[in-house]
């Protein structure tokens, strides 16, 4: 049996394609607190993006993760910027949510080097949620 390669291609997008559907809800971007406090419905997405730069030994830790209104989808994921070009360039960490349950709760994230507990953290960022 002969594997017809020129076929393989256009199925693995179809395949692809209904792994990535639709479940009808819509996502809400956050590059901040401006848009805070945040109202959500029920099954919406929610994506925090905040600038970062782990070379310099800061990281945002989550005190509060909003639990009892939002899932979390995975874990914080780091990107460079593209355009700089230079190894240790701040970049940003993303990390996405979504509204599973009607309530109140808060996200409040802090930027500062972990061995540093003790001190005031660098940034922070605190959104109160509310799900419908």
């Amino acid at each position: 049996m002969r594997l017809a390669l020129p076929y393989l291609l256009p199925l693995g997008f179809a395949w692809l394609t209904g792994c990535a559907h639709d479940d009808g809800s819509s996502t809400v971007t956050l590059v901040g607190d401006d848009d805070c406090p945040l109202h959500l419905e029920s099954r919406q997405h929610l994506v925090l993006t905040l600038p970062s730069n782990p070379s310099t030994g800061y990281r945002w830790q989550v005190r509060e993760s909003a639990s009892r209104v939002l899932r979390s989808l995975g874990p914080e994921v780091y990107s460079e910027a593209k355009e700089s070009g230079v190894v240790g360039s701040a970049g940003q960490s993303t990390w996405r949510f979504q509204a599973v349950q009607a309530g109140q709760d808060s996200l409040l994230l802090v930027y500062q080097r972990p061995w540093e507990a003790g001190r005031e953290p660098e940034k922070v960022f605190d959104c109160a949620i509310s799900v419908e």
